[in-house]
């Protein structure tokens, strides 16, 4: 691979794919200011220029509750850009590198997920990102991954942060159980799956599995341990139904990442463990 184009370059994945780039690599990477990704001409006209090794799609609507009501917005770029790409891509020879979700998956199994398991999303964020694999064609390398999380960024870990810092408690849903992913070590494992010619549908998480309220209580150990929270907060636990959302959730999504692991060379680190890498990023940074 001698270049490269990111689409959706500013997210938290799109930073992280430029910030692990192979060396050598000539990095292109546009976001929705200077490339509408719905708009075939304009993809096909960039691809046939720039004329890549790889294509890879960071880029996703990703406001799962919104999708309930926006759900051709959410379509035209979870599943008909990606389309898209896919075709641009296949146009001038590259690789196609596209990430969707463990919101493919009702969360009825109760053992992780591999990746020919059946899918059944139970929600529009859930089918546009399956429409989307679909759309990405069997060429493509395809890549699963869940509650992904960087030091910039809106995520969680942000989030709660913030909450823990302000409020006298926090209350978070612990019967909902997945597997973080820090987006450093999911980029360059795209890098590194892309290198060897994977193709076909793979998963990827840190190792492990959580609820969100593990998750929380995580998060603040680390926080404070770094210095980052002066004080702890109650962390409460409450059932997904104590607090309703527009979209339907999982509520079991792990996912199977032992084939992964087995091109890799190695499984991923434990969540707990870059959780950690996480919030000393954040302290570095001040």
């Amino acid at each position: 691979m001698k270049k490269a184009l990111i689409v959706g370059g500013k997210g938290q994945l799109g930073r992280g794919l430029a910030a692990t780039a192979p060396v050598g690599i000539e990095i292109v990477s546009h976001d929705v200011d200077t490339l509408d990704i719905t708009d075939r001409a304009a993809v096909v006209a960039l691809v046939e220029v720039l004329r890549p090794d790889v294509l890879l799609n960071a880029a996703a609507y990703t406001a799962v509750d919104r999708a309930e009501s926006e759900e051709d917005a959410a379509f035209a770029v979870n599943a008909a850009a990606v389309g898209i790409l896919a075709e641009a891509a296949r146009g001038v020879g590259a690789r196609f590198v596209h990430v969707s979700t463990d919101f493919v998956f009702d969360g009825t199994a109760g053992i992780p997920y591999a990746p020919d398991a059946p899918a059944n999303p139970l929600s529009a964020y859930g089918r546009t990102k399956r429409a989307g694999e679909l759309a990405a064609g069997d060429d493509a390398l395809i890549v699963r991954t869940a509650w992904v999380y960087a030091p910039t960024g809106g995520n969680f870990v942000r989030t709660m942060l913030r909450l823990m810092a302000e409020r006298p408690e926090v209350r978070v849903v612990a019967d909902q159980i997945g597997t973080p992913t820090y987006a450093p070590d999911l980029a360059a494992a795209l890098w590194a799956l892309a290198g060897k010619g994977a193709q076909g549908l793979h998963h990827y998480t840190d190792s492990g599995a959580a609820s969100w309220y593990d998750f929380a209580v995580a998060i603040q150990e680390e926080a404070l341990a770094a210095g980052l929270l002066e004080q702890a907060v109650p962390v409460i636990p409450i059932n997904t139904s104590d607090y309703p959302t527009p979209a339907k959730r999982p509520f079991y999504s792990v996912l199977d990442k032992s084939s992964t692991s087995a091109l890799l060379g190695a499984p991923a680190p434990h969540w707990r463990a870059n959780l950690r890498r996480m919030i000393a990023a954040i302290r570095a940074e001040g």
